[in-house]
Formats: structure tokens, C-alpha cells, sequence
């Protein structure tokens, strides 16, 4: 067998292959407080770039970034029935102010506050307060604000940019006069993320409703986008909520029209979360460890230089240096061409190595033979492919590499999901279909992904499709009317839905 760099295998133990994914790219790691992750500097320059992109594009529709309270006061939650219920479990509580030193000498909490304060599991109550106070009249909306931020939700079990206690997102909540231009704001935001998931992290994704029994609680239509992992299974990747008058009834913002009738805004909300960084790697990565999209990665080329003594060194170098500076006068979508040269005194193919596990789109090695030629000896992470290149060719070719790797990327990944998904239509088939596999010969066949069926919005639906750990993921809002009969219910339905085990 090949030998891999990452172990176990993808095909062997997805969940600990993700793992050790991350700890082989650097990316983060388990941090001393339960369920909360560091993110070291590599992970956290894959998540500067997404912010940078996302808030370029939040700002190209009219957003502005704000920033509001990283505590809520408990009071504020209660007021919307439907939305505390949603959060409640997954709520951290801070009840006392101050430390002081107990009879043993350790520090214990002093006064209990008047108020528990909630520590933010999302802001639509927090923010919904301020808006009460800065809507007056139709000629104060709409408001458009983001935010970009952490948040806390008190999870059982954490998993790594997944899934953790407190995680960073960007939080987007606008009021509006109409519900017209409020469900105009919901779907032009889902139709970012979706641009933001093909374009630029080379994931095709679905974008559909939620059912009733997945919606944001509080809301009245969430929208998601969804994506197909290498196991998969699926995962939300960015919802956008239309939250109807709830939450302008619940907090009372309010304003007087062009009439001078008293009416209640209509507000919505959106995000996406460091889930990202984890889809990412569950999108592309392979045994070898972590491959990024051109457009995320932190440095889009290192270049390896390679020597045998100091009169080597300093031809080499000077090579390298130079190329460098030819190599950042290119662009790539709209940037300087990010690189870096990597002369640490390591072994070539340990280097070589960190950076493959890194996942750096171009790896260039460099030595006296290579600027013999005036070339380079080049290596790209998607495909393993390595061939000689002249310096002149790599300068003029850099952007069209990169966007070759960007665009095989995403048709990999796009050919992984078709190959995946089937229509089903019947319950005994769906179940078959999910059902693991024992026998070798079994365990060759294809099963499980997105299975595209009939199926009524009822709880009845949800709960038997729960017992089998299934969930509808989305009604997709593209696509022709596919008539037929519920596959649990018998009831008729006008589209297939999009069923899957789920992150």
C-alpha cells in the first residue's frame, strides 16, 4: 500500500483522519478550557482571508460592521418565546460579579448579579433592543449592520471548528419597512454565501429552505446553503433567516410610515461561522493532509531552495529573492501573488513535506541545477503533478495555475456530490440506503449521500427520519416541480427534498 502522511486514512477513520488533518496542517488545537479550540496562526490566516472576502461582499450590498454586547440580559431572551426555547439548552449563564478570597484561601464568587447576563449565543434580542431605539420613522430604515464576532453555545459534544463551545462568526441583522424588501434582503444574502462557498472556496453547495422542524427558532423562513463532505454527509455551511415581525413585536421596534401609521419593522438575520475552515478541509483534503483553495490560502506558492554549502547558498538565495519579488508583482483574483520562501534548516523533504501536509498550492524547489536552466522545479498539491518550469513561464503562467487548481477544485468536488446523490422513492429504500455496510463485497458499493426524495413537512416526518439519524437538509429552491407521493405519508407533494446524515 501507498504510504500517507496522514493515519489513519480517509477510508479507514473519517473522523479521526479530519483530526489529524489539523494537527498535521497546524491549524488549531485543543485548548485547556472544555469544548474551545486555539487557533494557531496558519487556521487563523485561512480565517482572515474568509473575513476579508465575506466582508468585502457585505459591504459591496450596502452592510456596515457594527459591534453590540457580548452579554445579554436573560430578560431579553424571554421576551420571544420561540427563540429562548431554541437556545435555552445550549446557554452559558453568568449569575455573580467580582472573586474574592474564600475561607480556604481560593478565590470564590462575590455578589450574585440582579440579572443573570447570557453569554451570546446570537444577538437578534441584543441588537432588536438598540434597533427599538434608533427606528422612528420609514426614513430611519432600513438598517443594514454586521457584525463580526464570537459566540457561545454550551455543546456536549465538540469537534474542532465544527463544533465547539465558543466559536467566531459574522452575525448580519437588518430591519426593514416591508416584508417585501425584508424577504429581498434574505435571499440576496444566501445568494452571497453561495457565491462566497463556489467561488471562492471551491465547494458546491445547495440552496434550499428549511423545514419547519430546522428552522431558526424564532424565524419564519431560514435558507441554507449545503454542502456534500468526503463522508458524505452533509453540512450547513451559511443560513440567512427571515425573521417576519417576531422579533420587531418582541422588542418593539417601531415606526411611523409614509402615513403616519404605527407599524412594526420587518428584520432578518444571517451567518456563517469557523465552520467554514472545517468544511474546507472535509471538501478537499485527501491522505496527504490538508489542500486549500487558491483564493483562501494563506501563501499560494513557497519556494524550497536547495543547497549544499554557503557559496550555493548565497547563488541560490539570491535567486529565490528574486523571484520572489517577480512572482509578487503578478495578481490573482484582484491580490498580489502571496509567497514565501521557506529556508529553515530542515531536510528538503521534511520541508517538502510540512508544506504538502500544509496544503500550499505551488510548491517550487530551487537549486543550482534548476538555475542552470533559469527554472524551477515545480509541484502542484491537488493533483501531486511535477514538471520543470522556466522562471519567465512561472512568472507569466502564477494566476493561471492557480486558477487551473482553483477550478479542479471545485469540479472534484462538484463530480464527488452528483456521484453521491440519487433519487429515492421509497422509505425501505432510503433506510437501505443509509444503512452501514459489512461485507467487503457490500462495502465496495456506493451508498449514502444525498438522497433527493418525496417527503411532507410534518413532525411525524422528521421524528422517524430522526430515528434513523437522517434529516431533511433543505427544500432547494432550484429546480423544476418533481409531483409525487410522500414516501412516509402517502401525501402529495410537488418537490423532492434533500435527505442526508448531517454535522
Amino acid at each position: 500500500m501507498a504510504k500517507t502522511a496522514i493515519s489513519p486514512t480517509r477510508e479507514e477513520d473519517y473522523p479521526e483522519w479530519y483530526q489529524q488533518v489539523i494537527r498535521a496542517a497546524d491549524l488549531a488545537e485543543v485548548s485547556p478550557v472544555r469544548g474551545c479550540m486555539v487557533i494557531k496562526p496558519w487556521g487563523w490566516s485561512i480565517w482572515e482571508n474568509v473575513q476579508k472576502v465575506l466582508d468585502g461582499m457585505f459591504k459591496a450590498t450596502g452592510h456596515e460592521n457594527a459591534y453590540f454586547p457580548l452579554f445579554i440580559p436573560m430578560s431579553f431572551l424571554e421576551k420571544e418565546a420561540e427563540h429562548v426555547d431554541g437556545f435555552a439548552k445550549e446557554c452559558a449563564v453568568v449569575t455573580h460579579h467580582r472573586l474574592e478570597p474564600g475561607k480556604d484561601g481560593k478565590l470564590v464568587p462575590a455578589g450574585p448579579l440582579e440579572e443573570p447576563l447570557i453569554v451570546r449565543p446570537t444577538s437578534e434580542t441584543i441588537i432588536g433592543s438598540m434597533y427599538a431605539k434608533w427606528v422612528q420613522s420609514y426614513r430611519d430604515l432600513p438598517i443594514l449592520i454586521n457584525q463580526w464576532a464570537n459566540v457561545v453555545r454550551w455543546e456536549l459534544r465538540t469537534r474542532l471548528f465544527l463544533r465547539t463551545t465558543e466559536f467566531l462568526w459574522q452575525e448580519g441583522h437588518t430591519a426593514h419597512a416591508t416584508e417585501e424588501e425584508a424577504r429581498e434582503e434574505t435571499s440576496k444574502m444566501l445568494e452571497v454565501y453561495a457565491d462566497f462557498a463556489e467561488n471562492f472556496m471551491a465547494m458546491p453547495v445547495i440552496k434550499g429552505e428549511k423545514t419547519a422542524g430546522e428552522r431558526f427558532p424564532g424565524a419564519v423562513q431560514t435558507l441554507s446553503i449545503e454542502a456534500m463532505m468526503q463522508d458524505r454527509k452533509a453540512l450547513q455551511a451559511g443560513t440567512s433567516h427571515f425573521l417576519g415581525q417576531n422579533f420587531a413585536k418582541a422588542q418593539e421596534i417601531k415606526f411611523q410610515d409614509q402615513h403616519g401609521k404605527e407599524c412594526f419593522a420587518w428584520t432578518t438575520s444571517w451567518g456563517v461561522s469557523t465552520r467554514l475552515i472545517g468544511a474546507l478541509i472535509m471538501t478537499h483534503s485527501d491522505d496527504d493532509g490538508l489542500i486549500i483553495p487558491p483564493k483562501l490560502a494563506p501563501k499560494h506558492i513557497v519556494l524550497l531552495p536547495i543547497y549544499r554549502n554557503d557559496e550555493e547558498r548565497t547563488a541560490v538565495l539570491a535567486y529565490v529573492k528574486s523571484l520572489k519579488v517577480e512572482l509578487e508583482s503578478q495578481k490573482y483574483s484582484g491580490e498580489s501573488i502571496r509567497v514565501m520562501i521557506d529556508d529553515r534548516d530542515l531536510r528538503g523533504g521534511e520541508k517538502n513535506w510540512q508544506h504538502v501536509k500544509k496544503g500550499v498550492p505551488l510548491r517550487a524547489e530551487i537549486g543550482p541545477k534548476d538555475i542552470a536552466k533559469n527554472g524551477v522545479f515545480l509541484a502542484r498539491r491537488d493533483t501531486g503533478e511535477k514538471v520543470g518550469v522556466g522562471r519567465e513561464d512561472l512568472v507569466a503562467t502564477i494566476a493561471d495555475r492557480l486558477d487551473a487548481i482553483q477550478k479542479n477544485l471545485f469540479d472534484r468536488a462538484l463530480a464527488y456530490r452528483e456521484e453521491h446523490t440519487r433519487n429515492v422513492d421509497s422509505l425501505d429504500d432510503l433506510i437501505a440506503w443509509f444503512t452501514p455496510k459489512n461485507t467487503a463485497e457490500d462495502k465496495a458499493e456506493i451508498h449514502g449521500g444525498f438522497a433527493m426524495c418525496h417527503l411532507v413537512d410534518e413532525p411525524a416526518v422528521d421524528e422517524l427520519l430522526k430515528k434513523h439519524r437522517l434529516t431533511v437538509r433543505c427544500i432547494p429552491l432550484a429546480g423544476a416541480v418533481d409531483e409525487g407521493t410522500c414516501i412516509v405519508t402517502g401525501k402529495p407533494v410537488t418537490k423532492r427534498v434533500v435527505v442526508a446524515k448531517s454535522y
